[in-house]
C-alpha cells in the first residue's frame, strides 16, 4: 500500500514519468503503469458518482487476481480420494473411534502410498475447501418461561477413597434462564435416569413443558427409519405422570441442545478442576451441590447481568404443578443363591437365610435396594456402586450360624457387622 501511494503521488502531483518512478522505487515499470492506469480509470468513473465500490477501488491495497488459476497436480481423482478419507473419519467419529481418525499428514501419506504426486499444502487447501462447502448456519432460539429444559450425561473421573472411579454426571439446563442442576451416579442405568428427573423437578418445584434429549439408550428404545425414534416405555410413563412432552435431537447433532452440551463441559471444568479427590461419593455429591449454587448465583452477560438463580425464582410461577414424587425404581426378579444373597448389577445383597433357593422381587433405586417376598418387604440395602462388592447383614444368618458356629470367625458377615457386635464377639465368644 505504501508503494502504491508513492507511485500515484509521484505521477499525479509531481508529474514524473513512469520510467523515472520505476527507477526511484525499484519497482517494475509494468507494475507502475498498472497502478497509475487503475487509479486514473477509477477516479474518472467516480466523478459525479456516489458508488461506494468505486471509492473502495481507489484506496484498496494492490492485489493479484488468482481466480483464473487452475490446479496442476490436484486432479478430480485426488479430490475424490480425499473425500473418501474424510468420509471414513466421519464414520469413525459416529462409531466412537474419533481417536483413530486420519489427520491431514496421514491423508497425505496415504495418497503418496497410492503413488499420487501431491504436496502437503495442496492437501490442506483441498480439505479446507471441502469442509467449507459443508458449513451450516444456525438459528438462534428464543424460549418463554418454563417452555423447555435440556438433559444430558457427562463422564467425570474422580478419586474416591484413594481409587480412580469413572462416574456419570446427569445434568439439566433450563432454556430460558440457563439454570444448571447436576448429580453424580455410578452409571447411566434406567433407575438413575428416572431418579435425576424426580430430583430435578423436586429441586425447582415444578415441571417444564418440554424436555430435550439426544439419543440416550434410556430415552430412545430404537430408531424407526432415518430420523424417527421410538421412546422407551419408562420415558413414556415418566412423561405421562409429570405431564411434559419430549423431543429428540437428530443423530450426531449435539448442538441442537447446545445449552446442556456446554453445561456438562462447563460444570465438569469449573467444579472438578479445583478438586477431584474425595473420601466418599456422598462427599463428592455434596461438593457438586455447593459449587452449583455458587455458579447459579453468578451474573450472566447475555441476561443483562441477572443470575440463573434469580431467573429461576421468577420462572417457578410458570411451571406445571408438581405431583407426588414418582416411584423411580427398576424392578425385577432374582433367585436367592446358596450364600443367601441376590446379585444385582454384579454386586451381592444378603437376605434372611430362610429364603435360600426362593425367587424374590427387587426394586432397584438409585441409592438403595428393596427386596420383597410374596408382597412383604424382607430387607433393604444401600446401593453399591462398584463391581463384585458384597453388602451383608449378619442378622440374616442367625439360623445358619446356630448350625455352623465355626463359620462365624472368618465370615464376611462378621467383618461387615457393627462395631458393637464385633466387640462382643472378641470379648466373649472368640474361642
Amino acid at each position: 500500500m505504501a508503494d502504491k501511494q508513492k507511485i500515484i503521488i509521484a505521477a499525479a502531483l509531481e508529474g514524473k514519468t513512469q520510467s523515472s518512478i520505476a527507477r526511484e522505487t525499484k519497482i517494475s515499470r509494468t507494475t507502475v503503469a498498472k497502478y497509475i492506469k487503475d487509479y486514473e480509470e477509477a477516479k474518472s468513473r467516480l466523478m459525479g458518482s456516489e458508488n461506494l465500490k468505486l471509492k473502495e477501488d481507489i484506496i484498496s491495497p494492490p492485489k493479484y487476481d488468482s481466480s483464473k488459476r487452475t490446479t496442476v497436480k490436484l486432479t478430480n481423482e485426488i479430490i475424490e480420494q480425499i473425500q473418501l478419507y474424510l468420509k471414513e473419519n466421519e464414520q469413525k467419529r459416529t462409531s466412537g473411534r474419533s481417536k483413530q481418525q486420519k489427520k491431514k499428514i496421514d491423508i497425505l501419506e496415504a495418497l503418496h502410498e497410492k503413488d499420487y504426486d501431491i504436496g502437503y499444502s495442496t492437501v490442506c487447501n483441498a480439505i479446507k475447501n471441502i469442509e467449507r462447502s459443508k458449513r451450516e448456519a444456525f438459528i438462534k432460539q428464543q424460549y418463554g418461561w418454563a417452555d423447555a429444559v435440556e438433559f444430558d450425561w457427562g463422564e467425570v473421573k474422580l478419586f474416591i477413597a484413594g481409587k480412580l472411579i469413572v462416574l456419570q454426571m446427569g445434568a439439566f439446563t433450563t432454556c430460558k434462564g440457563n439454570y444448571r442442576y447436576a448429580y453424580l451416579y455410578c452409571n447411566q442405568k434406567m433407575e438413575y435416569f428416572l431418579h435425576i428427573h424426580c430430583q430435578f423437578f423436586e429441586h425447582v418445584g415444578g415441571v417444564y413443558r418440554e424436555t430435550v434429549y439426544d439419543n440416550l439408550r434410556t430415552a430412545v428404545a430404537k430408531f424407526v427409519g432415518r430420523n424417527q425414534k421410538k421412546p422407551t416405555e419408562d420415558l413414556l410413563k415418566l412423561s405421562i405422570y409429570y405431564g411434559f412432552t419430549y423431543r429428540f435431537c437428530n443423530a450426531a447433532q449435539g448442538h441442537e441442545k447446545g445449552r446442556v452440551e456446554r453445561s456438562v463441559e462447563y460444570i465438569r471444568r469449573r467444579v472438578f478442576s479445583k478438586k477431584d479427590i474425595f473420601s466418599s461419593l456422598e462427599e463428592a455429591r455434596e461438593y457438586l451441590k455447593e459449587e452449583l449454587e455458587k455458579l447459579n448465583l453468578r451474573g450472566q452477560a447475555l441476561e443483562n447481568g441477572r443470575s440463573a438463580a434469580s431467573m429461576l425464582s421468577e420462572e417457578k410461577s410458570y411451571l406445571l404443578a408438581l405431583p407426588p414424587k414418582y416411584d423411580c425404581a427398576r424392578v425385577g426378579e432374582r433367585r436367592v443363591n446358596k450364600y443367601s444373597v441376590v446379585e444385582i448389577d454384579s454386586c451381592f445383597y444378603s437376605v434372611p437365610d430362610a429364603y435360600v433357593g426362593e425367587f424374590v422381587f427387587v426394586k432397584i433405586y438409585a441409592e438403595n435396594i428393596l427386596i420383597y417376598y410374596k408382597g412383604d418387604r424382607i430387607t433393604e440395602h444401600k446401593r453399591l456402586c462398584g463391581h463384585f462388592e458384597w453388602s451383608i447383614n449378619i442378622d440374616h444368618y442367625r439360623q445358619t450360624f446356630l448350625k455352623k458356629p465355626g463359620a462365624l470367625a472368618n465370615s464376611l458377615a462378621l467383618l461387615q457387622a457393627t462395631p458393637l457386635i464385633k466387640q462382643i464377639y472378641k470379648k466373649y465368644y472368640i474361642g
